[in-house]
């Protein structure tokens, strides 16, 4: 068996591990996607109505198509929370060490992970967004080609942070601390555009909310999905995805190949 078609099985059994063990404790899982789900709600029924004035909208539903691209880019954050601590509970149960005794090949076990964690993070993203359709969100003006590049944008974002988190989960010392190491990911975008545009910023603040991962992200699902001006939005966006991959995979693969915690 060639190495490409070894590394295939293997990196297939991996991913089919990860998604039964995501099945048997979707306790974890859900916990994380409570936290969208829940500001999603608090920001559209308790605020929704003062922010759509303050913002120039006539009722609530201008808020909500305003909110919802920033809360999907926010799932993804939440959901590859839940890979670091898979990662870390692998490295530090022993399972990593018994792999490493097999016959498999080696870089199968993050792959595994990585793509179960993007398609939890699509799954969830999903979830998120038909609560959203449910409490009013429309994207009428989107054309198939630009629905086609939004949901590119969030499997691209997701990949990006699955590799940043799988690297946080690899030097973590056990699974709290991978939980705590991974909360920027959550963090983050309640720093950006996801809640109020950035001009309404403080004026110190804005250059720190503009040029973060998640701002440039956010404005350009909302220019494919709501026909808002992206200009180097998007660009940005793609940048920092790829950056970050490319970053999260170069970590994580140096810190696999040294020896076992």
């Amino acid at each position: 068996m060639s190495t490409l078609a070894l590394a295939v099985r293997d990196s297939s059994t991996m991913l089919r591990r990860n998604l039964l063990h995501a099945r048997r404790y979707p306790s974890l899982t859900l916990n994380l996607l409570l936290t969208p789900v829940m500001l999603l709600l608090l920001f559209v029924y308790i605020f929704g109505d003062v922010m759509s004035t303050g913002m120039g909208g006539a009722d609530r539903s201008a808020y909500i198509a305003y909110l919802v691209p920033g809360v999907l880019l926010m799932t993804i954050g939440s959901t590859t929370i839940g890979t670091a601590v898979s990662v870390s509970m692998d490295m530090t149960e022993g399972i990593i060490a018994r792999f490493r005794t097999m016959a498999i090949h080696r870089g199968s076990v993050l792959v595994g992970h990585v793509i179960g964690s993007v398609l939890q993070s699509v799954a969830s993203v999903v979830l998120v967004g038909a609560v959203g359709v449910a409490i009013g969100f429309r994207s009428t003006d989107a054309t198939a080609l630009e629905w086609f590049a939004a949901f590119g944008l969030l499997v691209l974002f997701s990949l990006a942070l699955t590799w940043i988190a799988v690297g946080m989960g690899l030097v973590s010392p056990n699974a709290e601390a991978a939980s705590n190491n991974a909360m920027p990911l959550i963090l983050l975008p309640l720093l950006s555009s996801a809640f109020v545009p950035v001009d309404g910023m403080p004026g110190w603040f804005q250059p720190i909310a503009e040029y973060q991962p998640f701002t440039p992200a956010i404005e350009t699902l909302r220019g494919l999905l709501l026909g808002t001006e992206i200009g180097h939005n998007g660009w940005l966006a793609v940048a920092w995805c790829l950056g970050l991959a490319v970053l999260g995979y170069l970590w994580s693969a140096a810190r696999f190949d040294r020896d076992p915690k």
